[in-house]
Order: structure tokens, then sequence, then C-alpha cells
């Protein structure tokens, strides 16, 4: 995974508060971690960063498309993908990023790079399993589910006075009625 300074925030040089950061999430950026779950997608990310004395709290929000094939119909189509987290920096003597919600920075850090976030974030929110929404409302026509339509299995309904039953148990169930 190579560096890229678009996602490098210099915090050392912000004033106290708030500061918004946009990005713009496409292909590439999953590309440079090895990730090739979607064939395209477009993320915006908006990223907060509160910077305090002693520490900064970061929260990450995304809303976009990515561009899937579907489980059921392999039909590709646009999924809606949307998801937050809350990051909390502190600084400390080492680095140190075991929890999700906690980094410790070493003293004198001034940057941080944040990618590693994004990447996991929209990553995590895509579902594990993605239908098409014509397949749950019925408006989708391919011809995988003419086909599957085709080999459905017809039943046959048995009302319940056709239905035969086991004579065992018909011989068990006298037991309880004859008292």
């Amino acid at each position: 995974m190579k560096v890229n300074n678009e996602f490098l925030i210099p915090f050392a040089g912000l004033k106290l508060g708030k500061h918004q950061f946009e990005y713009q999430i496409d292909k590439k950026f999953f590309e440079d971690f090895g990730y090739d779950e979607f064939e395209d997608c477009n993320i915006k990310v908006n990223v907060v960063l509160d910077k305090k004395s002693t520490m900064l709290e970061i929260g990450f929000k995304h809303k976009g498309t990515i561009y899937v094939p579907c489980d059921l119909t392999n039909e590709m189509f646009d999924l809606p993908v949307k998801g937050k987290i809350n990051l909390i920096v502190q600084f400390g003597e080492a680095f140190n990023d075991d929890n999700e919600e906690l980094l410790i920075l070493p003293h004198g850090e001034h940057q941080l790079d944040i990618s590693q976030y994004i990447y996991e974030m929209i990553a995590l929110s895509v579902p594990v399993k993605r239908i098409h929404p014509g397949v749950k409302d019925g408006t989708l026509k391919t011809d995988a589910l003419n086909k599957l339509n085709e080999l459905q299995v017809k039943g046959e309904k048995q009302t319940d006075e056709t239905k035969e039953t086991d004579p065992r148990w018909d011989q068990l169930k006298k037991l309880l009625t004859d008292k």
C-alpha cells in the first residue's frame, strides 16, 4: 500500500476546533489496497476533525454507490452504501492501533494518514449478500431468472381431507379420545 498525500492530515498546523475534509473515493483508491470486490464505486466521504489541546476526535461518514454483480442473477447494479465511524487520537510513548476506536500516536507526530480508516469503513459497509432491487420487487427480467422460474418445482398442494396419515398415529390418537 503506497501512501497517498491526499489522505494525510497535517493536524499540527491546525487551530483548535472543528475542521472538515471531503474526499471522493473511486475504484483506484481500492486498487491501491488490493481490494477488488466490486467493479466500480462512487463514494463521498466527509471527515470532521475536532482538534483539542490533548487529543483529536475524528468522525468519518460515507455515502455512495458501488457497482457489483447480484449474487442471485449475476446482473450488475449500483448498490447504495453508507456508514460512519468515530476515532479518538491520543498521544503517547509509541504508536498503537490495537483498539479500533482509539489510536495512539507518538509525541512529535504532526500528520495522520486516514486512508486505512476510510478503506475499512467502506469495506465493512458492503453487505455480504448483494441482491438486485429488481429481484426483491419482481421487476427484474433476465435470462437467468426466466430459466430459474422455468425449472422451479411445481408442488401439489394437499388439503387436510386428502392428506394421508400414518395408521400408527391414528391408533395413538384414538387412545386420547377413548377416555
